[in-house]
């Protein structure tokens, strides 16, 4: 049980001792264990008074009570900083490379700069509407809701490991803002073939890989003699976001929400396997070798890995934008402010734009690009499926003709 006394009447070595004053207004002291019986930690905490909501006897009943019902939380365990325990949770997480680059980049571009030095046990729900309200204004709808079920992942956490009492997080508001693409941010088929003009000679045949293909761009990376199969190319790994380093033993990975050894078909279209011939006759590929995660040693022979010196062992899909970025420029494919109108992934927009536009069902494109879930791909691409709008207007006009 916890111990509720005044130190002023029974500690000789504080000053005010001895004290026989019955009212004398010195601090009260509580005294208790952690959960865990006789062995468990001890723990002191002083008041001012020793009634009240906020006095020694409320706080004693409390830790009693919290024993008494395993929810107890040490006052210490919250006051770890947020940055230091974001940067330990995120090493907990078993996620993929370009997953775990996402989520650093966030924290330390937007959840430590503004959270950073606050406790855990110190964040309101104030401080995180605030955060959502600032990221709000620099992200996309789509990419602030993402991130902040993140920042609610985080403090969840927190929570379940007993480090703090309540969640701040629970509370606020996250809906999820449209993910439809806009027709804007798919490039036509004259944009696309001024790309692959344009393009670095070397990295000509991603357009082409990723625009007739649908592959992402570090699917296209790690492309390599295997992957076509007569009129299929089989999508089996991507490349690592740490590619570029030399100590990197796994520098081809699974693909995206996929396990080891999963894989998908594509089918192709011959002008593509007429590319890919025309490419490897100036572009030879060459054998990498790396490590899956059981740590077998795989060979296959790539088609983009670099030829220059000083150019790291692989490319990865940051030093692939630089390319991309520059064919957008030197195309003239840039808005008002001069910047590169697309990005690599509008090629996979046009793939899926074409494919849906064709009549080709929304189940088997879903499936084509690889999407974790057929609802991705309607919330992204459903309202390009014009048999749809079609056969919305003619059932509506027969529903409303007069009767004859």
């Amino acid at each position: 049980m916890a111990t509720v006394y005044q130190r002023c009447k029974s500690d000789p070595k504080v000053t005010t001792y001895p004290c026989d004053k019955p009212r004398c207004g010195h601090s009260w002291t509580v005294r208790y264990r952690e959960p865990g019986g006789r062995t468990a930690r001890q723990r002191e905490k002083t008041f001012a008074k020793k009634t009240g909501p906020d006095g020694a006897d409320a706080f004693a009943a409390k830790v009693e009570t919290d024993k008494g019902m395993m929810v107890y939380i040490d006052p210490d365990a919250g006051k770890i900083t947020v940055r230091v325990y974001v940067e330990d949770w995120l090493e907990r997480r078993i996620i993929g490379d370009g997953t775990y680059n996402n989520y650093k980049g966030f924290i330390d571009n937007h959840l430590v700069p503004r959270l950073g030095r606050k406790t855990l046990a110190g964040v309101t729900k104030r401080d995180i509407e605030h955060f959502k309200a600032a990221i709000s204004k620099e992200l996309a709808a789509s990419t602030v809701y993402d991130r902040m079920k993140m920042v609610k992942h985080i403090f969840w956490s927190a929570k379940e490991e007993k480090r703090i009492q309540a969640d701040p997080t629970k509370d606020v508001k996250n809906a999820p803002g449209s993910r439809a693409v806009d027709e804007d941010e798919i490039p036509s088929l004259d944009e696309v073939r001024l790309l692959h003009k344009h393009m670095s000679p070397q990295y000509k045949l991603t357009v082409w890989l990723q625009a007739g293909v649908g592959m992402r761009v570090s699917e296209a990376l790690a492309f390599h003699v295997g992957c076509l199969r007569n009129d299929m190319i089989r999508i089996r790994w991507q490349i690592s976001a740490k590619a570029h380093r030399d100590d990197c033993r796994t520098r081809l990975v699974p693909l995206k929400h996929r396990e080891e050894g999963e894989y998908r078909d594509v089918p192709v279209a011959p002008f593509i396997c007429t590319e890919i011939d025309e490419h490897e006759k100036v572009w030879a590929p060459i054998p990498i070798t790396f490590r899956d995660k059981a740590g077998k040693a795989r060979q296959v022979e790539v088609f983009f890995a670099p030829r220059e010196r000083g150019k790291g062992t692989m490319p990865t899909a940051n030093t692939y934008s630089y390319h991309f970025r520059k064919a957008c420029v030197a195309a003239g494919l840039v808005d008002v402010e001069g910047k590169p109108k697309y990005h690599p992934h509008s090629l996979r927009h046009f793939f899926a734009s074409t494919a849906l536009a064709a009549g080709i069902p929304i189940h088997e494109v879903s499936r084509w690009l690889g999407h974790k879930s057929i609802t991705t791909t309607v919330d992204i691409y459903g309202h390009l499926v014009p048999e749809a709008w079609d056969r919305c207007r003619a059932i509506m006009q027969t529903a409303f003709e007069p009767a004859v």
